[in-house]
């Protein structure tokens, strides 16, 4: 990958547009954000430009002698089924025209209910209108590999956790230990899990963006080994030196609280996979590439409580953060 090209974060703003803006700076590429209002707080040698990444044309725009351009858009949830599709083709014709790869950043609600780790040869069963519409997504961007349109590749993570990432992890755990408060966590405590720290995804994601032989292909992109909801907010407790405590919230309470949110009414449809295990298995990548960038869950913890006490968390309850 040459560095005289640009590398194009479309999502700049978001929790994982920023670690990919902070990681490729680290590689010494030239970045360039774009996000909705062409303002961001970002590093020194950070070129920031506006942009609807549901606009064809201004994406062309802003693609201009990119190699790679990552897709790390996440509309709000309750504009999901009417943005999602567009933002898709509008980063893909972007991508197209400066004949640049496309990294797509991806969850996985479209394997539904699991009772092991996920692979990426797993069926996508998903039980919920959000996963159907992440299944068909992932579809699409791939199709428009094999079209020979656009090289692309697609990077799924689990539940994230991190600076700037809203998500059940940071929104109700880590925000709520640093007031001094009880948190909420809606799932099991026992059932085993892998969050990923987001400096780590990110890693990953510019890695597949590098890389010749990750195109065309999904890619499960390395976590710690598993720990649970219970061991982890212990963690929290250790770290933040004092006894963190959490209330359960059941899936059904979050429903219910749908009709006063539309983030409750939005998320709630997809807690279900806190009750059931949510290990990723990225055994594939690690075949590959190595190891990866792999973030103890000590020090990932230790960074999030950093940067939450800089900051005044946002509140709700909502899972999954891109």
């Amino acid at each position: 990958m040459s560095r005289d090209q640009v590398h194009v974060v479309v999502g700049a703003s978001g929790g994982t547009g920023a670690a990919l803006v902070r990681e490729l700076l680290r590689r010494e590429y030239r970045v360039r954000g774009v996000n909705r209002s062409g303002r961001a707080d970002v590093p020194a040698g950070v070129e920031i430009v506006r942009g609807d990444a549901a606009d064809p044309e201004r994406m062309r725009q802003v693609c201009q002698d990119a190699g790679v351009v990552y897709n790390a858009v996440n509309p709000p949830l309750d504009r999901w089924r009417e943005d999602f599709p567009a933002v898709v083709d509008g980063v893909l014709a972007g991508a197209e025209a400066a004949g640049a790869r496309m990294v797509f950043v991806d969850d996985t609600w479209m394997y539904g209910r699991v009772s092991g780790p996920m692979t990426e040869d797993l069926p996508e069963r998903p039980v919920c209108n959000k996963g159907v519409l992440r299944a068909w997504l992932a579809e699409r961007v791939l199709a428009a590999h094999a079209r020979g349109q656009v090289a692309t590749v697609i990077g799924r993570a689990p539940e994230l956790y991190g600076p700037g990432v809203e998500s059940l992890l940071g929104r109700t755990l880590f925000g709520a230990a640093v007031r001094g408060r009880s948190g909420l966590w809606a799932g099991s405590t026992t059932e085993p899990l892998t969050p990923m720290f987001i400096e780590d995804f990110a890693y990953g994601l510019v890695e597949l963006g590098e890389n010749t032989e990750a195109l065309g292909q999904v890619w499960h992109l390395p976590t710690p080994p598993p720990t649970t909801a219970g061991e982890f907010i212990d963690g929290i407790s250790i770290e933040s030196g004092r006894r963190f405590r959490v209330h359960r919230v059941s899936p059904g309470l979050v429903r219910a609280a749908g009709i006063f949110s539309t983030v409750a009414r939005e998320g709630a449809e997809m807690l279900y996979q806190f009750e059931h295990p949510h290990v990723i298995d990225s055994t594939k990548y690690r075949n590959v590439f190595g190891h990866g960038k792999v973030t103890s869950y000590e020090a990932g913890i230790r960074a999030t409580l950093d940067w939450y006490r800089t900051r005044q968390p946002a509140r709700g309850l909502i899972p999954s953060g891109r």
